[in-house]
């Protein structure tokens, strides 16, 4: 045993004398409250704002700086001729700030163009997945809760990253597929269902591509998978099947004119029926400080009731420090289900700061 350690050891301090270490990191720090809300009383819900589905961060009439405070700490190990380690921790207050590694990968540049990754990384499903805990990076306090909804945020697998450029415009793209299986899905287990819930999405296969430029930038993306759910233990049977295939499509288009900017995102989930999100969100840079608006919905497709919510955001952005931006923003949340309801209608006020070091 005394071998292995000093083995360990050794082959440890030998890595590290060959590999260039980079540490990064990002933190928010937000609080607020529900200022008025319905609930949803049929389910035991108290007025409540979800403000991130797959964490569960829910504000109350009490005012909280756990839903969404985070913080984390990426570690990149560069051991030379395009071979390098990363890896992210992050602590959540919505997890009472348990620290997880939430990405580990290796990465190896093939050439100039092309890097193949295997590892754990976030599902690049969104325009803003690969970057969604670093709030600095964004106007709007969180990407919309109405958008961002699906229980499965991470995998592990390998995807081939690509980026170069067509003629004038600027073109990345991304191939990926593997597999997660979340032993206790958050989401499922805590909030819909109440009970221990896990939640497989095996099979995954999909591709990203992004074009740019001058002001315009247009990504496109495509995911299917096939989706296996136990709770307390039993499977969830589909159509007299323990499992479903789905197909994710997505849009962004984002038109930024230096001072105006423009956002949009457009997705489609078809699993037992299609689940359609959109957001749209506008801005205004004066020098440090940006005011914003933004609308998303969520509609799950069928007749009479189904999941439908939707939310209406404005709020200001203001960069007082080059890495650091404190932010401000009210939401009004409109639930239209009864039996497919998420937590009722909600009024709610948060800030905070979002830094990068």
């Amino acid at each position: 045993m005394k071998l292995k350690a000093t083995l360990l050891a050794a082959a440890l301090c030998s890595t590290a004398a060959h590999a260039e270490i980079n540490i990064s990191g990002f933190a928010s720090i937000n609080g607020g409250k529900v200022l008025s809300g319905t609930g949803a009383p049929q389910y035991g819900i108290e007025p409540s704002f979800l403000a991130d589905y797959p964490i569960v961060s829910t504000y109350t009439e009490d005012f909280s700086f756990s839903p969404e405070s985070l913080i984390g700490l990426q570690v990149t190990g560069n051991l030379g001729d395009g071979l390098s380690v990363t890896g992210q921790i992050v602590a959540r207050g919505a997890n009472d700030y348990d620290a997880e590694f939430e990405w580990a990968y290796i990465s190896y540049e093939l050439n100039d163009s092309w890097t193949l990754q295997a590892g754990k990384k976030r599902l690049p499903l969104f325009y803003y997945s690969d970057f969604y805990d670093v709030g600095y990076a964004y106007v709007w306090m969180r990407p919309p809760a109405d958008n961002y909804t699906w229980q499965i945020f991470n995998y592990e697998g390998v995807n081939l990253l690509y980026n170069g450029s067509v003629g004038d415009w600027g073109l990345s793209a991304n191939i990926y597929t593997g597999k997660e299986d979340d032993e206790e899905n958050k989401l499922l287990s805590d909030f819909f269902f109440r009970a221990p819930t896990r939640e497989i999405w095996e099979d995954i296969l999909g591709g990203v591509v992004n074009l740019s430029h001058d002001w315009l930038e247009i990504r496109l993306t495509h995911m299917r998978y096939t989706n296996k759910r136990f709770v307390n233990g039993e499977p969830t049977m589909w159509n007299g099947k323990d499992s479903r295939d789905g197909k994710f499509y997505g849009l962004a288009v984002n038109a930024d004119f230096g001072n105006f900017f423009v956002l949009s995102e457009l997705n489609r989930l078809s699993l037992d029926t299609d689940f359609d999100t959109y957001m749209l969100s506008a801005g205004y840079r004066f020098d440090e400080i940006t005011p914003y608006i933004m609308y998303s919905n969520y509609e799950q497709d069928g007749e009479g009731d189904t999941e439908k919510h939707d939310t209406t955001a404005i709020g200001v952005r203001w960069n007082f420090h080059p890495s650091a931006a404190f932010k401000v923003q009210y939401d009004r949340v409109k639930d239209d289900s009864f039996d497919f309801a998420v937590a009722g209608d909600s009024k709610a006020i948060t800030f905070g700061v979002d830094v990068v070091f």
